[in-house]
């Protein structure tokens, strides 16, 4: 369930970050790729669904150039998220789990 919120938070994000970058009712084909990635790497995450934010996860398997591109994201939609996405974007706040490595 956990990581299904945590999919769904990271779809809004790239979704408010390209139609305020990059003007599009729709994904890009760059934020669409990115979009693919993450879910992949969320689907993938050895934590399950007690996976802890990226940014504190002890395993960073995002690539660099990803890593750099959905951090670029969040700083432009995290803000943006408590006006377009108060539910999601609080809970996103509030998960400040930080486990051991598997």
């Amino acid at each position: 369930m956990k990581r299904k919120q945590e999919q769904d938070t990271v779809c809004a994000m790239i979704r408010l970050y390209c139609r305020g970058r990059h003007g599009a009712d729709e994904l890009c084909s760059d934020c669409s790729a990115l979009l693919d990635y993450a879910n992949q790497r969320l689907s993938a995450c050895p934590y399950g669904d007690e996976k802890p934010k990226c940014r504190v996860c002890p395993i960073h398997c995002y690539a660099p150039e990803m890593r750099e591109r959905i951090a670029e994201v969040m700083r432009y939609a995290g803000p943006r998220m408590m006006i377009q996405h108060p539910v999601m974007g609080l809970r996103h706040l509030l998960n400040r789990s930080k486990p051991e490595k598997p």
